[in-house]
């Protein structure tokens, strides 16, 4: 059952499930530690058949539960041990059967929803830190407000160090020239 709706003719289920492992080199050691940083959600495809006077009336209304994107109450004997409880539809394929009417083949991947942790309460934090961090922010954009005028500000200067490299070239052709 998918949020009060049964899956009809369920012929394969696939469970794939994955385990994040990071992989850390110490310098000075041979080989190579594993950390385990837990598992990523359980993913299922299912394959199936819808048939029958209420088929397309199933495909239209698994076709929205997809597009809606929301967790859906999930239950099946064969995953129980899973314990998957809600699930979003990652993945919707329908087809239309040739030659059987009221016949559409679907494979569907369900991908398992975890609940977003709650954020932590933040009035813990000190007022001072903020008001610490707003006045290095202020100076900051005083600072950035001084940079606009540089550009013009250098605008007598252009003329002096214009040909300032075409002086040092001169310089340097002299004194290679001299030990030369």
């Amino acid at each position: 059952m998918l949020d009060g709706l049964e899956l009809q003719l369920v012929q394969e289920i696939t469970v794939l499930e994955r385990r994040v492992l990071a992989e850390h080199k110490p310098p000075g050691m041979s080989g190579s530690l594993l950390q385990n940083l837990g598992r990523r959600p359980t993913r299922l495809a299912l394959w199936g058949v819808a048939a029958g006077t209420q088929a397309q009336q199933f495909v239209d209304d698994l076709e929205v539960k997809f597009r809606d994107g929301l967790p859906l109450s999930f239950a099946a004997d064969i995953v129980a041990d899973a314990e998957l409880e809600k699930v979003v539809i990652e993945d919707l394929r329908v087809q239309d059967l040739a030659g059987k009417p009221e016949r559409f083949a679907y494979v569907i991947t369900l991908r398992e929803f975890i609940e977003p942790a709650e954020p932590e309460d933040t009035a813990i934090l000190d007022d001072a830190i903020l008001e610490d961090a707003q006045s290095l922010v202020g100076d900051l954009i005083e600072g950035v407000d001084l940079g606009l005028n540089l550009p013009t500000g250098l605008e007598p200067f252009v003329r002096t160090f214009g040909d300032l490299l075409t002086r040092l070239r001169e310089f340097r052709d002299r004194i290679e020239s001299a030990r030369g």
